[in-house]
């Protein structure tokens, strides 16, 4: 069982590392030195494609490899819990769609043929709240999974550190994008837990950084 395990966290720090790699800034820039300014068309419906493609061989390694109950959640709190996967799985869709998700997934720039403009902060809705509503309601509905394996509690477990460490990974990029004004983002939204109540921004313009 150990091996399989290992075999499993290796196969997802692999597809995790090149995913990031794949995202930072300078993969872009390559890939525009490369191909040009089709790049700036093609490079995020690429990228989100080959994450999904890439993610399915993990997928699969994960649930056909041994494996071994550790609990499951007897009624009625399972259904509770379950209510609660719906739930996570609703915030997450209306994050997507706040953040616009036909542009997240890199759609717009190949439904549009003139150029979709820069990019601008979003700041409204669920990201009034918390900076990465996606990654939080990601993890919710990992966590309140009422059956749980240990393959799947490996693979919460390093998705949720994934979330976090590509949380500042994406952070860094977007601060380089927006400069001040994610900066001031930062310091008055929380990363993943919202506080009691969303706070009402303040000086905060929602335009591309230098």
């Amino acid at each position: 069982m150990l091996i399989y395990s290992a075999v499993l966290a290796a196969a997802f720090i692999l597809w995790a590392g090149l995913h990031s790699l794949l995202a930072s800034l300078p993969a872009k820039a390559l890939a525009r030195r490369l191909f040009g300014p089709a790049a700036d068309r093609w490079y995020r419906p690429a990228y989100s494609g080959f994450a999904l493609l890439s993610l399915l061989p993990l997928l699969w390694l994960a649930y056909t490899s041994p494996d071994a109950s550790l609990y499951s959640v007897p009624a009625p709190w399972r259904w509770v819990m379950r209510v609660g996967q719906l739930l996570a799985a609703a915030g997450f869709a209306v994050a997507g769609w706040q953040m616009s998700g036909l542009r997240f997934i890199g759609l717009t720039s190949l439904l549009r043929p003139e150029p979709a403009g820069p990019a601008q902060l979003q700041t409204t809705g669920l990201y009034r709240c918390m900076r990465h509503p996606i990654y939080t309601f990601s993890m919710l509905f990992l966590w309140l999974n009422p059956d749980m394996t240990v393959n799947r509690l490996l693979l919460t477990a390093l998705v949720s550190l994934y979330f976090y460490l590509g949380s500042i990974h994406e952070e860094r990029r977007l601060v380089a994008e927006f400069g001040a004004a994610y900066q001031q983002y930062q310091r008055q939204v929380p990363r993943f837990l919202p506080r009691f109540g969303c706070p009402k921004l303040q000086h905060i313009h929602p335009q591309p950084g230098a």
